[in-house]
């Protein structure tokens, strides 16, 4: 079990807390951040969504650039060294999603690197899958500091379903939840930053790593069966390079955002995989308290992880996170706190 890189710092900007200690708090006892929006749904009703209160009404761009740039500041403020010397990968939603809560990826990485005060080198770059562009932001945070290119990496996402556009978009495929519509998500913006390092503290380190795809992605689910195919081979690219069993996994995070179909997936690794007398897993979902928070959930699950591990609430024992797309794309990472 090799690690190729180790979390050192975190920072959160989210619907219950607008840094990493009160949003993990408020996740871990499990409150929310649901509340009605102005936004209004098929029957007159307000509906219900995840805003995170921010301390002036920014919108659009400007919205978004506010909420990483704070995530990225706390992540920094524990390793001020690292100013400087990082390469900033940011993760946003698909290019194609409807109601994309921004227009180009490049401006709003600028305004983010203004507000932030970060140097944007020629190593900095723009992930845009979704949920699972964090998995991708680590296999590429990885080989960055294996190449000895940048001591530090920073993986931010940031993302918001609360636009009228997607919201307009995501009501027409009944996939919002509403008093009628029980299987939907509750739409939710955040930002999350994780700062990365070769070999620093050696407290939380990534040593597996998967990447895959669903043949039967959601919108498949008419012509093809869900079994799983996509995040159980993710599953098993990531603990084949850790090293171990399913059954050697203490808990796992994973993006279920409400829908039946993310359950399923998650459901059918889990038992494809596991074999052998194991202790029980939990399993732990931000979605509980942020609802759908797209391209932030990767790096603000690996802060769970991390938070966890250094408070010492969750197991001592390798976390799986996982996340994936509408369009079938899936990741999966292995950590392995190490003894303080």
């Amino acid at each position: 079990m090799s690690a190729m890189l180790d979390i050192v710092s975190i920072g959160m900007v989210t619907a219950v807390g607008l840094d990493a200690p009160s949003s993990c708090a408020a996740m871990r006892a499990k409150l929310d951040g649901f509340q009605e929006t102005q936004f209004v749904g098929p029957g007159g009703e307000w509906l219900i969504g995840a805003p995170v209160p921010m301390p002036r009404n920014w919108i659009g761009e400007k919205r978004l650039a506010h909420m990483a740039a704070a995530a990225i500041c706390e992540a920094f403020d524990e390793v001020p060294e690292a100013r400087g010397k990082t390469a900033l990968i940011l993760c946003l939603p698909e290019a194609d999603r409807q109601g994309r809560p921004l227009q180009e990826g490049a401006s709003l990485l600028r305004q983010i690197g203004q507000i932030a005060e970060v140097e944007l080198g020629s190593h900095s770059r723009i992930i845009s899958h979704g949920r699972p562009s964090g998995h991708v932001a680590l296999d590429q945070a990885r080989s960055l500091l294996a190449r000895d290119t940048t001591p530090f990496v920073m993986i931010a996402g940031v993302d918001s379903y609360l636009t009228s556009a997607a919201l307009s978009h995501y009501l027409g495929a009944e996939r919002i939840l509403t008093p009628n519509n029980s299987d939907g998500f509750i739409p939710g913006e955040a930002a999350a930053a994780v700062l990365c390092s070769r070999s620093f503290s050696g407290k939380f380190p990534l040593c597996g790593l998967g990447l895959t795809r669903e043949p039967a992605s959601i919108y498949n689910g008419a012509d093809l069966p869900l079994r799983g195919d996509g995040m159980t081979g993710a599953y098993r690219m990531a603990l084949d390079e850790t090293g171990i069993a399913m059954n050697q996994i203490g808990y796992r995070i994973a993006d279920l955002t409400g829908e039946t179909y993310w359950f399923k997936q998650t459901a059918l690794a889990n038992l494809r995989l596991l074999r052998g007398r194991h202790d029980p897993q939990d399993l732990w979902s931000p979605a509980e308290s942020l609802g759908n928070i797209g391209a932030a959930v990767v790096p603000l699950m690996l802060g769970m992880g991390w938070m966890g591990a250094r408070k010492g609430y969750a197991p001592a024992a390798p976390v799986l996170i996982e996340a994936s797309n509408d369009a079938g794309a899936c990741g999966a990472a292995i950590l392995v706190p190490q003894e303080s």
